[in-house]
């Protein structure tokens, strides 16, 4: 185990097999790929022609150079071949059977002080070490696909494992341009561990017809900046590798949120399995391409079927940061916007906040001063909500309290004229408790916008049961001129984002709780594994932990599944006072301004 690993072998030359031997003959390693298939093994040579063909042609690497990294990969049909690898990495299908097979047959062939590394994402690499002749040198070796993209490798060790062989491979990684993240043996790791819990939930989520499978994927990569939404990175993982992996974190953990919601079994028997099957989630143009085609549960391009009411001048009820941008982002539009607060100075306030906000775009080059000056003008300060007796549509961004939402919702009431529209922008109140502090609760609606409003895209539409048609389409209509993308979602906690979002967060803190992983490991995991903009500790932070703990009751309330209770360790931090950035404490610490 003290050689340097210079001739590796890998079993199982599929996506993730040829992946890593491309990334591994472009460090100068000598290559042994082995698969069963001459097919898979020939799409494998052919896969690093064409990468290192393109390699040349961006002037990455020179054709010698790109000859020299060919000849360094052979491949063969027998496990023989890796009689004389200082490394093996086994990427063969996800069955503990099969996996089991091929490190009992590496034993009698490669040499004693040989590192055997299985790529399971999901097995207990425990076990498959103690089923083992050498358990001391068994260890699990997660990449994350395309490999040659994704910086992340898990290195996961047992309590068998000898600490040569997890120093070996950790130096590997580093040589290879990856991140090494050292974890133990649990179903998922860090990163999937997180992943497909959140995955699974957006999985139930369509099934209960709660939302789209565009409006879920829309508001996860519009509303959180990922690269993907869940739906389209079930069908690209391979819906039937998803519900192996959540059947090995149900077997260990017994939470019901990793018990494969049913779809998932009935998409995998099936044979939908996703892009690689040519229809998943969704349909694609072939087995194996990535351009989705329509099919039946494609929306129509018509959208509402129902016509809006004219929507002329909105009023925005609050002072705040939420307030001020959604009343910006409606001026922009060109609509007459009446910003009301509790007093004239505090709207006065909202206003000076945002004409910084306009002054930032004029010095960007994104607006003319021109054009600032039109946005103000159609922004009226008021100090009473009486100045919306005229508005079309009335927003509220006042605090997250539903006895404060109820009495506002009640005064609109009283002063909106009759046909006005009457939205609140809770991110996890029940919509339809305001509606029924009014007399028309069939003209109040969700629009949950996110923070920064300016700059975020999505909206919520939040309609509750008893939200008309008209009103529906008219908010639908309102939010296109706005320039933002609507998804559809009914009144529950949550709604899409928050439901699917906080869950995931949760579950970050208790893997802390457990001492199962470092903060920063977690949120390197999430950023270089899973592509997140941030990890879950830094969005925590950010977002503020007592907000975080309040959504995350809600969820709990709502859905009475013990595995949403609030982690201890974040309700133990909200008590103490450590909130996140803004009180210079909260998983970290920061510099006081």
């Amino acid at each position: 185990m003290d050689t340097p690993l210079s001739t590796i072998a890998v079993v199982g030359l599929g996506t993730m097999g040829t992946g890593i031997a491309d990334v591994l003959a472009r460090a100068g390693r000598e290559v042994i790929g082995i698969d069963i298939s001459d097919t898979a093994a020939a799409r494998a040579v052919a896969a690093l022609e064409a990468s290192t063909a393109r390699a040349v042609a961006r002037e990455r690497i020179t054709e010698e150079e790109r000859q020299d990294v060919l000849a360094r990969f052979r491949t063969f049909s027998d496990l023989q071949a890796a009689a004389g690898a200082d490394l093996v990495i086994e990427v063969v299908p996800e069955s503990y059977e099969t996996k089991l097979e091929v490190v009992r047959a590496l034993d009698g062939i490669v040499r004693p002080d040989a590192i055997l590394a299985t790529g399971t994402n999901a097995l207990s690499v425990t076990r498959l070490a103690a089923d083992s002749a050498h358990p001391e040198r068994v260890i699990g070796l997660h990449f994350f696909t395309p490999v040659q993209a994704m910086k992340l490798v898990e290195v996961v060790s047992s309590v068998l494992t000898d600490p040569r062989a997890v120093e070996a491979v950790t130096r590997l990684a580093e040589d290879l341009g990856k991140e090494p993240v050292a974890v133990g043996d649990r179903a998922g790791f860090i990163a999937d561990g997180l992943l497909f819990g959140y995955l699974n939930q957006a999985a139930a989520m369509y099934e209960a017809k709660y939302a789209s499978r565009e409006d879920i994927d829309a508001a996860m990569k519009l509303g959180c900046g990922l690269p993907m939404g869940p739906l389209e990175l079930l069908d690209l993982v391979g819906i039937d590798t998803a519900r192996t992996v959540l059947e090995a974190m149900y077997a260990s953990s017994h939470d019901r949120l990793h018990a494969p919601a049913p779809i998932l079994r009935q998409l995998s028997e099936a044979g939908l399995t996703g892009r690689k099957a040519g229809r998943g989630f969704y349909s694609y143009a072939a087995p194996g391409s990535a351009d989705v085609v329509p099919d039946a549960l494609t929306p129509a391009a018509s959208g509402a079927t129902a016509a809006g009411r004219e929507v002329r001048s909105v009023g925005v009820a609050g002072s705040g940061t939420m307030a001020s941008g959604i009343a910006e982002v409606f001026a922009k539009a060109g609509y007459g916007v009446v910003l009301a607060a509790r007093t004239q100075e505090k709207a006065d306030t909202a206003k000076a906040r945002i004409a910084k906000s306009l002054a930032r775009s004029v010095d960007k080059g994104r607006m003319s001063a021109e054009v600032r000056d039109e946005t103000l003008a159609r922004i009226t300060p008021a100090g009473s909500l009486d100045a919306f007796a005229e508005v079309d549509l009335a927003v509220e961004a006042v605090a997250e309290d539903l006895e404060v939402k109820q009495e506002l919702f009640a005064r609109l009431d009283k002063i909106c004229k009759p046909g006005a529209v009457l939205a609140t922008t809770t991110s996890s109140l029940p919509v339809v408790a305001c509606a029924r502090a009014t007399s028309r609760p069939q003209d109040v609606i969700g629009m949950h916008f996110f923070n920064p409003a300016p700059a975020m895209k999505l909206v919520e539409i939040v309609r509750t049961v008893l939200t008309s048609d008209e009103v529906h389409a008219t908010v639908r209509e309102v939010t296109a001129k706005i320039r933002k993308h609507s998804v559809d979602c009914g009144d529950r906690a949550g709604f899409i984002v928050n439901a699917l979002l906080f869950p995931y967060l949760n579950n970050a803190v208790k893997m802390v709780q457990d001492h199962y992983a470092t903060l920063d490991d977690i949120d390197a995991a999430m950023k270089l594994g899973g592509g997140y903009p941030m990890g879950p500790f830094e969005l925590l932070d950010v977002v503020g932990l007592d907000v975080s703990l309040a959504i995350e009751r809600v969820l709990h309330r709502e859905f009475r599944e013990p595995g949403l209770a609030p982690a201890p360790l974040l309700e133990h931090l909200v008590a103490a006072g450590c909130l996140g950035r803004k009180t210079g404490r909260g998983f970290r610490e920061y510099a006081r301004r």
